[in-house]
C-alpha cells in the first residue's frame, strides 16, 4: 500500500511503529542528502539523520500541515547539524578574528566543475568555515542568525564566510590546474 504523507503523519502521531518505519524509509534519502551537505563523512551524516528523525518523531504533535513536512524536516536536519557542531566545537580551536583583515573574491570557475568535485573541495574547508558557508550560501541564513545558532559573533560569521570563499577559490584554482595538466 502506498501511504500518503497525511496517513503516515497521523500514524506517527499515534506512535505507530509501522507508520514511523514507512515515514523513515520514505524520507531517509532526503534527510541523508541534507546531512551529507553538512557532515564531512558518512558516519557523522548518519548520526545527524538518526537524531533528526528522533527529533521529528518527538515533536510531530506540533506539525499541523502535512504539506509542510519537507521544509520542517529540512529545518530539523539543518538545526541538528548545527547542534552537532556546537556540541563538538569545544574540541576545535576557537579564536576571535578581525573582520577588517579579510577580503574575498568571487569564484567564477565553479560553474565549470562537476558537482562531486565541488563537494570534495568544500569538505576540505575547516569545519566552522564550511558550516558558515553552507548556512549562508545554501540555506540563506543571515550572519546574525548564523552567529546565534553557532554561538559565535556576527562578525566572526562574516569572516568565516570570507575565509571559506578565499580558501575555496584557492582549492578551485588548484583543482583546475590539476585538471588542465591531465
Amino acid at each position: 500500500m502506498n501511504w500518503s504523507d497525511q496517513e503516515l503523519i497521523d500514524g506517527c502521531k499515534r506512535r505507530s511503529a509501522k507508520s514511523e518505519e514507512l515515514f523513515f524509509k520514505k524520507y531517509y534519502g532526503y534527510v541523508m542528502g541534507i546531512s551529507l551537505s553538512y557532515a564531512k563523512d558518512r558516519d557523522l551524516a548518519q548520526e545527524i539523520v538518526n537524531d533528526s528523525f528522533l527529533k521529528f518523531f518527538g515533536s510531530i504533535e506540533s506539525l499541523t500541515d502535512h504539506q509542510a513536512v519537507k521544509p520542517w524536516l529540512r529545518r530539523i536536519t539543518v538545526n541538528t547539524a548545527i547542534d552537532w557542531y556546537r556540541k563538538n566545537k569545544k574540541y576545535s580551536q576557537q579564536q576571535e578574528i578581525n573582520e577588517q583583515n579579510e577580503v574575498f573574491h568571487e569564484v567564477h570557475a565553479i560553474s565549470d566543475m562537476a558537482y562531486e568535485d565541488l563537494v570534495k573541495l568544500l569538505h576540505q574547508l575547516p569545519e566552522d568555515h564550511y558550516l558558515v558557508f553552507s548556512l549562508y550560501e545554501v540555506e540563506g541564513y543571515s550572519h546574525r542568525e548564523i552567529g546565534e545558532k553557532m554561538g559565535i559573533t556576527e562578525s566572526s560569521s562574516r569572516v568565516y564566510l570570507a575565509r571559506a570563499k578565499t580558501r575555496l577559490r584557492e582549492l578551485v584554482e588548484m583543482h583546475l590546474k590539476e585538471y588542465a595538466g591531465r
